[in-house]
Parts: C-alpha cells; sequence; structure tokens
C-alpha cells in the first residue's frame, strides 16, 4: 500500500501534467505578448496576496530567470486582503514607484479568485491599459462568491486565465475520512510561470533580440553581469539584482 507521501507525490505530478496540457493554448498566446512587451523595453509585473505571493517572487530577481520582472508587495502578507480598497491602493503605490506602462502584463495570482486584493488589482491594471492574466483555481474562481463589491472574479476581470487545476480547499490528499492535506497551487502555479519564461527567452532568442537573463552571484562574473543589466531596468524594479 502506497504511503499518503507517495499518494500526494503521484497525484501531483499527474495534476501537473494535466495543468501544462490545458494550458498550453494559452500559455502560447501569451508568449508572443509578454515577449514583444520585454522586447520593446517593458516589464512584466507580478502581484499574489497571501500565500499566493510566494508565486508571485517565484519568477523576481531569480538565477536562471528574466531580470525585467517586478512584483507588487503587500506589507501585510494578505491580513487585510478583503477589506475592499486595499488592493487599489497597494496597485496605486506600485504604479507611483515602478510605473504602469500600457502595453506590459502584469500576472495576478489568487487560488480562490474572489478576495479584494487581487481583483482590485487586477482592475486598476487594466484601466491602465495592461495585459491581464489571472493565475487561479477556475474550479473555485467561477464557483466562490466574490467578496468586491464589483460582483467578477479574478477570471472574468482578467484578459488571460491560467489554471492551475486545483480543488476546492487547495488539498488533494486524503489523511482521514473526510480531511485532506497537500497543496498543488504553489508546485503548479511556479511551473506554469517558469514555463511561460523559459518560452519568452525563446521567443527573444529567435526574433534576434538580447536575452535579459539574470545570473546567478555565485558564477564567475555573475554579479557583474548583473549589475550592468540592471542598469535599464533600475527605475523599474522592485527588486534590484546587483
Amino acid at each position: 500500500m502506497p504511503s499518503l507521501a507517495d499518494t500526494y507525490y503521484a497525484d501531483s505530478l499527474a495534476l501537473l501534467a494535466r495543468a501544462r496540457e490545458k494550458n498550453a493554448p494559452v500559455l502560447a498566446a501569451l508568449v508572443p505578448i509578454v515577449g514583444a512587451s520585454l522586447a520593446a523595453g517593458g516589464v512584466l509585473h507580478t502581484f499574489g496576496s497571501g500565500h499566493s505571493e510566494m508565486i508571485a517572487r517565484e519568477i523576481i530577481g531569480r538565477a536562471g530567470g528574466l531580470m525585467p520582472v517586478t512584483g507588487l508587495f503587500d506589507p501585510g502578507y494578505g491580513f487585510s486582503e478583503n477589506i475592499v480598497g486595499y488592493g487599489t491602493r497597494l496597485a496605486q503605490r506600485h504604479d507611483h514607484h515602478y510605473g504602469f506602462n500600457p502595453g506590459e502584463t502584469i500576472i495576478v495570482i489568487s487560488n480562490s479568485g474572489k478576495n479584494a486584493s487581487p481583483i482590485e488589482v487586477a482592475l486598476y491594471a487594466k484601466q491602465k491599459g495592461l495585459n491581464v492574466v489571472g493565475l487561479t483555481s477556475l474550479a473555485m474562481s467561477s464557483t466562490a462568491a466574490t467578496v468586491h463589491p464589483g460582483g467578477q472574479n479574478l477570471h472574468a476581470i482578467a484578459h488571460h486565465t491560467l489554471d492551475n487545476l486545483g480543488v476546492s480547499g487547495d488539498a488533494i490528499t486524503e489523511i482521514t475520512p473526510g480531511r485532506f492535506a497537500g497543496p498543488t497551487s504553489t508546485l503548479i502555479g511556479c511551473t506554469l510561470l517558469n514555463l511561460l519564461m523559459i518560452d519568452v527567452l525563446g521567443w527573444l532568442r529567435d526574433h534576434d533580440y538580447p536575452l535579459p537573463l539574470v545570473t546567478s552571484q555565485n558564477l564567475p562574473g555573475g554579479m557583474e553581469a548583473n549589475i550592468e543589466l540592471s542598469k535599464k531596468y533600475r527605475t523599474r524594479l522592485s527588486k534590484l539584482i546587483g
């Protein structure tokens, strides 16, 4: 009999494979949009409230990733994510410091798709002319009632939606009858974003644009390369590299 960990591992890998297959058309549509924006000197924005901030941070300023990625960070770690107006203020603050430029893309991450902060960030960015991508569990976002007075969940606001295929409650392994553990939203969300980053780099390469890659500072010359590259984006990035 497989252990609980074996069951979780097998089920997570199977879900990951299904998520990649289901989201492949959306990822393919996003690649030239993000690629063209970065080629023109733009940046990619991310936002996740609460635990979803881990996914948003996954592609910000990391070795082997894209330099021009900037994040909206909630100093309250999601504690106030359902106070109406709070997400709008977060978006305004980010816009003031780093700029939301028309034609750029923002990825807004919310597993439930119903909380006020991510919805308000998406609405603000949409109003500023950004391409809005929602990363959510459609099983939850399409059934859970939003707390935002606008009445729409994240997937209904976004121009494009990535579905992490998560179940309600974000836990897939039954521990005792009716009690589940084993989240999947972080594993699948981070993988989907890294798949997008890899193919954006491929698009830039294939269209003969320079590759704005972050180099590990643990490699010879890595820090120096990052310092030089970051000069182009210094006023736009929430995390400076080098």
